[in-house]
Order: structure tokens, then C-alpha cells, then sequence
């Protein structure tokens, strides 16, 4: 039996995301399953590096169970980032490059070495040089922002733009910090980091795990974002978003108007 054309379809998603142009789902039509659809994701991120992006950390997609509901899946995946899709905190970010782009407050680590699969939450702090605020912009490429979870994951989960806030020391109590997102000083989300698999540094470890099934190790310097605390919300043109966390700061983009 032949399976999906995994190049074929991360070129459909590749140029979606270029031309800012929504597509039907895929997996149904192709026949991905969990499996092919990481190797089109991976097919789509050398598409990226192809053209000159390099790889500059993961992500996890799914971790809480406000984005599980919103979305209609039930399972944490993990995605790719490159330095293309990082904003300056801060910078202003050109809404119109996207289809139907929706931000959210996440937690952002920064790797000092090589956390190995399992490795005990207490030796964390070795591993990690340091914590911050950061704001993930996400952009299905599928219409109407729904797809299934092979869809999902073979679009980079979504995976569009980042902001990270400054970086601090790991503080106490990482795993229960209160969260708000802001949308033009308004108040939109209220959640806290035990909303990311009931604590950010497990999700660091799912991070591991599942990257390490699709021969993906963290490296070095890479960035790690945990996932949301907070169900998304759309970027409106104009708009200016601000993430805070309890005990690191802020993290903030701008939409062009």
C-alpha cells in the first residue's frame, strides 16, 4: 500500500501559509495518520529551512483543556519554531500574512543543555537557564480554523508567530502562576500555569518524549514553548496584546492596523 505524498501535502500547506490562503482539511482526503502527519511536518519545516530559516526551538500544541475543547481534540502534540516567526517584544506583527490568526499567554523556557526523556522535575532547574512570558500567535491553515488531529499536526500545529518576554531565573511555584492576556488593555483571559498539563515543566518532559519518537532532540539555546493557559483569541487589526504572568513579567505585540 502507498502511503500519503508527505511532500505533496506540505507543499499545500506550505503555500497556504505563504498566499495566506485557507485549504479544506487534508487527512481524511490523504489518508494521514498520526505518524505521516509528522513526517509532513517535517517535509514542511525543511521546506522552511530550504529557504534559509533555522530551527531555533519546539513547541507544544494542546496542553490545556480549555484549547483542547476549543479546537474539538484531546491529545498534546508538539511543533517546530523557527527564527522567522519570532516578534520582538513588543514589535508590531502584519496581521494581513495571516488567515485567521488568534494569540494566547504561554510560558516560554530556554534550554542550558540537553534534557534527557523522564528526567525528574527537582533537576529541572539544571536544565533550563531560564523562564518567561511569551505570547504564541497560531494560524490554521485549514478554513474555518478546523481540522482533525493528523490535520493539525502536519500544519506545524498551527504554529505561526512568537513573542517572548525577558527571561528570569526560574521562580517557586512555576506550576501555579496566575496568567492574564490583555487585548488593548482589556482583560480577555484568566488562567494559570497549572492550566499547561498541571504544571509547564511536564510539558517540557511530553516535549522530550514526543519529539524523541520522531528522532527530534532538544538542543542547546533552543527555546521551549509550554503551551497555552488560556483558550486563544482572535488578533484584530490595530489591536495591542499584552501577556502577564505572575512573578516573570510581560510579553507584547502590536497588530498592524
Amino acid at each position: 500500500m502507498i502511503g500519503p505524498d508527505t511532500v505533496g501535502i506540505a507543499e499545500r500547506l506550505g503555500v497556504a501559509a505563504d498566499t495566506a490562503t485557507a485549504i479544506p482539511q487534508l487527512a481524511a482526503e490523504t489518508g494521514l495518520d498520526v505518524d505521516a502527519a509528522y513526517a509532513v511536518q517535517t517535509a514542511l519545516i525543511q521546506r522552511r529551512l530550504d529557504r534559509g530559516e533555522r530551527l531555533v526551538g519546539l513547541k507544544m500544541g494542546l496542553t490545556s483543556k480549555a484549547k483542547m475543547a476549543q479546537v474539538g481534540v484531546d491529545e498534546v502534540i508538539w511543533g517546530h519554531l523557527t527564527d522567522t516567526m519570532r516578534v520582538p517584544d513588543g514589535g508590531t506583527l502584519d496581521v494581513g500574512a495571516f488567515i485567521h490568526p488568534r494569540v494566547e499567554p504561554e510560558v516560554a523556557f530556554l534550554l542550558d543543555r540537553l534534557p534527557e526523556p523522564g528526567e525528574p522535575i527537582g533537576d529541572f532547574t539544571d536544565a533550563v537557564r531560564a523562564v518567561a512570558p511569551a505570547i504564541e500567535l497560531i494560524d490554521s491553515r485549514y478554513a474555518n480554523f478546523t481540522f482533525s488531529l493528523p490535520d493539525v499536526i502536519a500544519d506545524n500545529t498551527s504554529a505561526a508567530a512568537f513573542v517572548i518576554g525577558p527571561w528570569s531565573p526560574v521562580p517557586d511555584g512555576l506550576e501555579n502562576l496566575g496568567v492574564l492576556l490583555e487585548v488593548d488593555g482589556r482583560v480577555t483571559q484568566v488562567g494559570s500555569t497549572a492550566a499547561i498539563l498541571g504544571d509547564p515543566r511536564r510539558a517540557l518532559d511530553e516535549g522530550i518524549r514526543l519529539a524523541g519518537r520522531h528522532g527530534v532532540r532538544l538542543r542547546e539555546g533552543w527555546v521551549f514553548l509550554a503551551g497555552a493557559a488560556t483558550a486563544a483569541v482572535p488578533l484584530k487589526p490595530g489591536a495591542h496584546v499584552r501577556a502577564v504572568v505572575e512573578n516573570l513579567g510581560t510579553a507584547s505585540l502590536r497588530a498592524s492596523a
